[in-house]
């Protein structure tokens, strides 16, 4: 397949760009990589995207496709090598729902539901987005800008972690490993989600265990537990040593410091 009949319009910082490059990788397909500018969204990306003006974009002999599951079950249908869906019709489904929770926890709070199936599609990269437009529209960041944010997106267990202190990041924390905890019964001693090979859900949840952990550092919790969830632990530990997996990941001293102005953005009107 020739590199220029696919290209991915994505974000180096954004997960879910991320995990269809590992797709692409895993597929042995080539593709030409086009970063974009969140700040500035090129007429690319307002074109193939109009609607929502998020990454990731695949576009595929012109024809351009959004959402990162979404595409990723797309890049498998096309691309019959390598597959990653179960070809057993109940193993795809769990795999299916398995890709969702961990999206769906991860995006929302139990208390607002209806709200966020409105919004669970979002990409980090629109959330990214907003937040540097909207601080360049105003001269300073003040808590209105802070509240409206956490309004829009529902706030889910790990952005409350991220940004809050004391009681209430503790209880965010908490549900945050009860869902980690959750998704590890998903392996079921599994080498991977997969199987014995990567697979749907890996790719669709392996992002976690860097993005967590550095979220974790950066505001000294832990919410990958080794002692209660070690086959989560050793998994995602497995799973970013994978050398075609590895290579895709960006520099984790470039992700540290970009996480910390998220946080910063994130918490300026609280302090």
């Amino acid at each position: 397949m020739a590199g220029d009949s696919v290209k991915l319009l994505g974000y180096w910082a954004s997960p879910y760009a991320l995990r269809v490059k590992w797709a692409l990788k895993l597929k042995g397909i080539q593709y030409q990589d086009v970063e974009e500018d969140l700040k500035n969204k090129s007429p690319m990306l307002l074109q193939y995207n109009p609607v929502r003006k998020q990454i990731p974009v695949l576009v595929h002999d012109g024809k351009p496709l959004a959402e990162s599951l979404v595409i990723i079950e797309y890049i498998d249908e096309v691309w019959k090598q390598n597959p990653l869906l179960p070809q057993d019709p109940y193993e795809r489904a769990k795999a299916r729902f398995w890709a969702k929770f961990a999206d769906d926890k991860w995006k929302e709070r139990k208390n607002c539901l209806k709200r966020v199936y409105q919004l669970e599609n979002n990409e980090y990269s629109n959330i990214m987005s907003s937040i540097i437009e909207r601080e360049q529209q105003s001269e300073s960041r003040n808590e209105s800008f802070i509240s409206d944010f956490k309004r829009i997106t529902c706030v889910p267990a790990i952005m409350t972690a991220f940004t809050k202190k004391g009681e209430e990041q503790e209880k965010a924390a908490k549900e945050a490993r009860e869902n980690l905890k959750t998704l590890e019964s998903g392996l079921a001693g599994k080498r991977f989600f997969g199987g014995e090979t990567i697979g749907f859900v890996d790719i669709a949840v392996g992002w976690l265990g860097c993005w967590a952990r550095i979220a974790g550092k950066i505001v000294g919790i832990n919410l990958i537990d080794a002692e209660t969830m070690p086959l989560l632990d050793a998994w995602f530990q497995d799973f970013l040593e994978v050398p075609i997996i590895k290579e895709c990941m960006p520099p984790q001293d470039k992700l540290l410091e970009h996480m910390k102005g998220f946080h910063k953005t994130l918490t300026a009107g609280s302090s």
